[in-house]
């Protein structure tokens, strides 16, 4: 079952530094506070957000592995809270099918799917190695 736990956060890990990849692009080519194309209306909170990915996505990878249940909760709150924010801007764009929020509804419902999977199996993992059995 440890493999399993694994190969969940394997995945989870990929899509984050696939994401960490996407942000770091959008820094280097605009800067920390771009809008994403959404103008000048866009509030700095969102700017805010937007540029802390960059930060926060690969501090979810490094968790998924050194501490793997605090890692699948920071992997779930950053997709969801990410799919929430977005959906405001795709919303005013009708950009319900574009392949960008697509991915990241994709990876929602995966996170939610399997997080309970992982998680499960990695606090098995732990009793199992606790009880000496």
């Amino acid at each position: 079952m440890p493999k399993r736990s694994l190969a969940i956060r394997s995945l989870f890990a990929l899509c984050l530094l696939v994401a960490t990849a996407n942000h770091l692009h959008a820094v280097i080519e605009h800067g920390w506070l771009w809008d994403y194309g959404y103008g000048a209306t866009t509030g700095l909170p969102s700017r805010l957000f937007w540029g802390g990915l960059t930060l926060l996505d690969p501090i979810a990878v490094a968790l998924l592995f050194i501490r793997p249940n605090t890692g699948i909760a920071l992997t779930a709150a950053i997709i969801v809270v990410d799919v929430i924010h977005n959906s405001f801007y795709v919303a005013s764009q009708h950009q319900w099918l574009e392949p960008f929020y697509m991915s990241q509804v994709g990876f929602l419902v995966a996170v939610l799917l399997l997080a309970p999977l992982a998680w499960n199996r990695t606090a098995a993992n732990r009793v199992f190695r606790s009880t000496g059995t």
